[in-house]
């Protein structure tokens, strides 16, 4: 699949490859009112990765239910919304809108995104206000429940519990991590926002140590992502016990690494000599 906020709406794609062979597409975050984001800049490039601070940018769910869907719902694709909020109540009244929505089979919860001031990582670094999210939105979102969770707490296990234990149907994981860049000449951060997410493959070790260490403690599936930037890092993520994973920042380098990365896996699988990937899921040799 790919992560939400790299890969827009999906249809920026569609001329650089062929979208059906994606399991899914996470589209942009998206809350429940108008957001402007984050003043600029809001980008940065670091070593082996790079901070973003856009702070949540989209017109609102009844602007993506509008002018969005009746775009996406076309392709032959798991089309996922990535749901935000600034309180348990946008998030629960965001994700009843998206349940009607017929072309839309499960929404990914977004509680660990460090690129807002309010809501957003507050929610996923504990179990309690992680827990109360969840619940709220499992009340009135029938269909299934992905968690996106904060790679930015001390044990990232107990809050899986805590949001299986309220009704999600998996996790995601990882979020962006907590960091920030100086510019040395000017003395100033380089993001307006001083710090943000940071994401590519330099966060890919932490993110494969937490989801091997959350796949252990939890018994709904967990998707895998943070640094994937070829076939390989995938495949770890999978050994590691991931069930699926997402692509993210690699789609700003390559916009054709998602079935670069399929048929890489295809590859190893034949090399390993299996006949399904379901036969390296957790395969891990300790």
């Amino acid at each position: 699949m790919t992560a939400s906020g790299t890969f827009g709406y999906g249809v920026e794609f569609a001329d650089f490859i062929d979208l059906s062979r994606l399991g899914g597409i996470l589209v942009k975050g998206t809350t429940l009112h108008h957001r402007e984001g984050n003043p600029y800049p809001r980008m940065a490039e670091t070593p082996s990765g790079m901070l973003n601070a856009v702070g949540l940018q989209n017109k609102g769910v009844d602007y993506f239910i509008s002018s969005i869907y009746p775009e996406i719902s076309r392709l032959d694709t798991n089309i996922i919304v990535n749901v935000s909020g600034s309180s348990v109540e946008d998030y629960a009244a965001t994700a009843e809108k998206i349940a009607q929505l017929s072309h839309i089979p499960a929404i990914e919860l977004n509680i660990s995104c460090p690129n807002v001031k309010e809501g957003g990582m507050a929610f996923g670094t504990s179990c309690q206000s992680a827990a109360a999210v969840v619940k709220a939105v499992r009340r009135v979102y029938p269909k299934t429940l992905i968690v996106k969770l904060s790679p930015n707490v001390t044990d990232i296990t107990e809050i899986a519990r805590a949001v299986e234990a309220e009704g999600a149907d998996s996790v995601s994981l990882i979020n962006t991590m907590l960091g920030m860049a100086i510019n040395a000449k000017t003395r100033r951060p380089v993001l307006s926002t001083v710090t943000g997410g940071l994401s590519g493959a330099c966060v890919k070790p932490v993110a494969l140590r937490m989801v091997w260490q959350t796949c252990k403690a939890v018994k709904i599936p967990v998707v895998g992502l943070g640094g994937i930037m070829n076939a390989t890092d995938a495949v770890e993520f999978l050994l590691a016990g991931a069930t699926a994973v997402e692509i993210g920042t690699a789609n700003f380098i390559d916009p054709q690494i998602t079935v670069k990365v399929i048929d890489g896996i295809d590859a190893y699988l034949e090399q390993q000599g299996c006949k399904d990937v379901k036969e390296i899921i957790g395969g891990l040799i300790l």
